[in-house]
């Protein structure tokens, strides 16, 4: 569409199924740069990516030309049957239900890359729960707790 301009910086989470871990490293590489494949396919700039065991944080510029809910749908179903197809688990893998997604503004892109970048470091003091929740309350999300990651 010409003369349409934008900046929307989206901060995206989702967990696995059941909080199913993957520990592989190996793994992590092969998932993040097959999840990095459906953005840019999908006309989407990824800024930075981070599958920490058993969720994943992006931070993608987002270009309005497709839905949020059916980028989130395509790189959950695709990544889904690429870790299924390359046998990276025993069982079966699935994403849980559901996802986060936060506008972020430029001003905090630096501490929002090193916020993702460090997921290692930082789940040493803070389960993937209290990250979360601690997320809904930062953004003043209403929510259920016995709705979130309700699959454990």
């Amino acid at each position: 569409m010409a003369n349409t301009y934008t900046q929307l910086l989206i901060h995206l989470i989702f967990a696995t199924k059941q909080r199913v871990m993957i520990h592989e490293s190996g793994f992590k590489e092969s998932i993040q740069k097959y999840i990095t494949g459906i953005f840019k396919n999908k006309g989407q700039f990824l800024i930075t990516i981070n599958f920490h065991i058993n969720h994943i944080h992006i931070l993608y510029s987002y270009n309005p030309s497709i839905l949020l809910s059916d980028i989130v749908r395509e790189v959950k179903i695709s990544s889904t049957n690429y870790i299924n197809e390359n046998k990276f688990l025993k069982g079966k893998f699935y994403w849980q239900e559901g996802y986060s997604a936060f506008s972020c503004s430029k001003s905090q892109i630096g501490k929002i890359i090193n916020y993702i970048e460090n997921q290692e470091r930082h789940h040493k003091r803070k389960t993937f729960k209290e990250e979360y929740l601690e997320f809904l309350k930062a953004y003043d999300i209403p929510y259920d707790e016995r709705y979130v990651l309700k699959d454990v």
